[in-house]
């Protein structure tokens, strides 16, 4: 087999992309230690307030990078809001932090006509999605407990039951 052989070279280029389908597979199914500090980062909100990841602290918090533009995230978005809404009284916060190429008008006018009901920040310049992980794959999600460690990533949509339990096993932990 040479390499201008047709067989070999679809044989190869399926190989690449079932290595690559698993790279992004294991990203969503494997999580994290549940030891990873969640890195220290200003959000800079839609109405030009500041968060911080230490404002965080004490709550358990979903961060969810997205753009207005991504279908999958567009469609998780009601169960984004659904999940706030059920948690929010409990000590649950969500940070939707919209990535680097998303106009902020678009972001405004998503959050806006949505009504989305929890913070959402502009990452500008990119830094806020290299600071967790250089994000690059919308959306990618990442929970965080009380003490400011990451405990799951999601790439992709997750699987909402789950989540839900993974929360409420969260909240019930001491601080």
């Amino acid at each position: 087999m040479t390499d201008l052989d047709p067989r070999g070279q679809r044989r190869r280029r399926t190989l690449q992309a079932v290595a690559a389908m698993g790279a992004i597979g294991a990203l969503g199914l494997t999580g994290c230690s549940g030891r990873d500090e969640a890195p220290s980062s200003t959000f800079v909100l839609l109405d030009g307030s500041r968060a911080t990841t230490a404002d965080l602290k004490g709550k358990v918090t979903l961060v969810n990078f997205w753009a207005t533009t991504c279908v999958t995230c567009v469609k998780e978005m009601p169960s984004i809001i659904a999940t706030y809404q059920k948690y929010k009284d409990q000590g649950f916060e969500t940070m939707a932090v919209a990535m680097e190429y998303d106009p902020p008008a678009w972001v405004l006018n998503f959050a806006q006509s949505r009504q989305l009901p929890f913070k959402v920040a502009l990452d500008n310049t990119g830094d806020i999605a290299q600071q967790w992980g250089d994000v690059k794959l919308t959306p990618t999600t990442y929970l965080v407990d009380k003490q400011g460690r990451i405990v799951k990533r999601y790439v992709g949509e997750p699987d909402f039951p789950a989540l839900h339990a993974l929360i409420e096993k969260l909240l019930a932990q001491q601080a």
